[in-house]
């Protein structure tokens, strides 16, 4: 059994987490914004956590991706490849499938990162199913609130049916795909839902990656 972490026990934690970030982010984020990032990303995930002693090692992850995309979104670190953020309600379904489906598709191409307007507590056991079906490991992934830093990063923002909670910016990329919930299907359902965004996919990458050099010749 998983022990719970006291109140104090989870500071020590988030400081120790704090610390090696500061580290790692020196002359690019300053020590208190890259505190104030964790402990922040630690009160929005315990917000909906099922096991609250495993939010403050979820919390480091989520706060070193944040802290990534602010770096990223101010200039300060190059972008390397196109940043794409895949946006859904609850970041328990089709924005998690597209995620994982975009990284087997496009490896080391591509950097993905998705997040939810009212995030779930877990990923849809049947999403895991399906996608491990395929290849593709989501049990290691959790739900992320949407963050402004994540938005700002991004070079293209795929919705899927989060209304107007994801912040415009103009000049940005946005678009919308009209995928059903895979909250409310059966595994065939699924399945279908996860074809469609293969497709939608395939588009994209035809769209921001460069063709390889002889292609078309």
């Amino acid at each position: 059994m998983t022990r719970a972490l006291g109140l104090n026990d989870a500071r020590a934690v988030l400081h120790r987490s704090a610390e090696r970030l500061a580290t790692r982010y020196e002359g690019i984020v300053n020590e208190e914004t890259v505190e104030r990032v964790v402990f922040e990303s630690y009160t929005a995930l315990m917000r909906t956590a099922k096991v609250p002693a495993h939010v403050p090692s979820l919390a480091y992850r989520f706060a070193q991706d944040r802290l990534l995309a602010l770096a990223q979104s101010k200039g300060a670190i190059p972008k390397a490849v196109p940043e794409v953020l895949f946006v859904c309600v609850q970041n328990s379904g089709r924005s998690q499938m597209a995620a994982g489906m975009l990284r087997k598709l496009a490896g080391d191409r591509v950097h993905v990162r998705s997040a939810g307007s009212e995030p779930g507590d877990s990923i849809h056991p049947e999403v895991v199913q399906v996608m491990a079906a395929d290849g593709i490991d989501l049990t290691e992934e959790f739900p992320k609130p949407l963050t402004d830093d994540v938005v700002r990063a991004a070079d293209a923002v795929i919705t899927m049916g989060c209304g107007e909670a994801c912040p415009i910016y103009p000049g940005m990329r946005y678009l919308d795909w009209h995928l059903d919930d895979p909250a409310e299907l059966d595994l065939d359902g699924i399945r279908r839902v996860r074809d469609e965004i293969r497709a939608h996919l395939e588009q994209l990458l035809d769209e921001i990656l460069p063709a390889p050099p002889g292609a078309g010749a």
